[in-house]
């Protein structure tokens, strides 16, 4: 199962690089989709949605809630 949220302030490939980081600290074999177009990011196999803010927000983004 996947959840799609919406972040801001990812801008290019580094940002991209970073929340993908910082998400698979949580699920090392978690499968991880940015749209920065859309300021999408698609996370499956983790499920815990506060470590998943969490995360995000400490790589230096705004999560905003559920896309």
């Amino acid at each position: 199962m996947s959840n799609s949220y919406i972040v801001e302030g990812m801008s290019c490939g580094h940002c991209v690089q970073a929340v993908t980081n910082a998400l698979k600290n949580i699920k090392e074999d978690a499968d991880i989709q940015i749209d920065l177009d859309q300021k999408k990011v698609t996370v499956s196999q983790i499920d815990d949605e506060t470590a998943i803010k969490e995360a995000i927000e400490d790589a230096g983004f705004d999560f905003i809630g559920k896309a």
